[in-house]
């Protein structure tokens, strides 16, 4: 199972918000969830309970400091690829860009 989200911390009273999803992304890693992150989210790999815990650890750690926290998610689930990488899921983008239109 795949799972992208971002977390948005609300109510800190300023509009930075790096220290607080910093947080939130310790406490992911802290989970042992395969994680990626990049500039506007971070994919998860996992069960639905292992991902589950890390978004569930994420949103403990922001809302220690925030009175608040938001969360866009999406979640990838497939029962004809069991074990699909955010990877593997790359390399058929790849693939299929080679191929002439």
């Amino acid at each position: 199972m795949l799972v992208w989200f971002s977390v948005t911390p609300i109510g800190t009273g300023s509009a930075g918000v790096s220290g607080e999803v910093a947080r939130a992304l310790r406490a992911v890693e802290a989970t042992g969830v395969r994680a990626t992150t990049e500039a506007s989210g971070t994919l998860l790999e996992g069960t639905w309970d292992e991902c589950m815990a890390a978004l569930r650890a994420a949103g403990d750690a922001v809302l220690e400091v925030a009175p608040r926290v938001s969360f866009v998610c999406k979640f990838d689930m497939r029962t004809d690829k069991p074990g699909q990488t955010g990877e593997d899921k790359m390399a058929s983008l790849r693939r299929a860009r080679m191929e002439p239109s």
